[in-house]
């Protein structure tokens, strides 16, 4: 696939960013803690399916200190309508005692740490650093991997060689242009019948006429 040139990368890049000028998640969430809950939650789920967990999750274990205490079969009581629920449940408690036993209760802000937790990954560590901090990072998910690929940004055969080539060729605006990308993937090049019809990118794509032939 042929890729991007730098005059076409410089020209995405504004038009992801006039098109998309905030740099909110549409996960909810009120602090920190919830916030990385959430994000290791939204790992092949949706953020709308975790939205609509986390309520009660919350309510039930308000902050670090409790989750750290919780019974493992609680915590998947409120996690099981999420994808690998199990295994997101004992990550979440495992992250939680190890904030208080190394971290003295606070949940660290740098990449090196927050990926030293139970269950986050760098994709992980980077959304956090994103929304919390506004940090000049990109974090591909599938959507960004998808899009990426699609608009000849990327011809990474994973997400972290992604990361590098988009932080590479965009270099700032990172976190604005991150949540630009997943939004853009969810719900306009979606992985399944793309609304080419109302693309904005239409001219950059690199695939348009495979889906024009479907």
């Amino acid at each position: 696939m042929k890729l991007a040139t730098k005059k076409e990368i410089e020209e995405i890049k504004n038009l992801f960013l006039l098109h998309y000028p905030e740099k909110k998640s549409e996960l909810e969430y009120n602090n920190l803690y919830q916030l990385i809950i959430a994000v290791m939650l939204s790992a092949q789920c949706t953020d709308k399916r975790v939205n609509v967990i986390t309520p009660k999750l919350f309510e039930a274990f308000p902050d670090i200190e409790s989750l750290a205490k919780a019974e493992l079969e609680n915590v998947i009581e409120f996690v099981k309508t999420c994808s690998y629920f199990n295994n997101k449940a004992k990550n979440m408690i495992l992250l939680a005692q190890k904030v208080m036993s190394e971290f003295d209760g606070e949940i660290p802000l740098t990449q090196k740490e927050l990926m030293s937790l139970n269950g986050v990954g760098q994709k992980t560590a980077n959304v956090v650093l994103i929304e919390f901090q506004d940090a000049n990072v990109m974090a591909v998910d599938t959507h960004v991997y998808r899009t990426s690929h699609r608009l000849g940004l990327s011809n990474a055969t994973n997400t972290k060689n992604t990361e590098a080539e988009l932080s590479s060729k965009f270099k700032t605006d990172l976190a604005q242009l991150h949540q630009a990308m997943v939004l853009f993937g969810r719900y306009v090049c979606k992985a399944k019948n793309p609304d080419c019809e109302n693309c904005f990118l239409t001219e950059f794509c690199k695939t348009k006429e495979q889906f024009k032939a479907k």
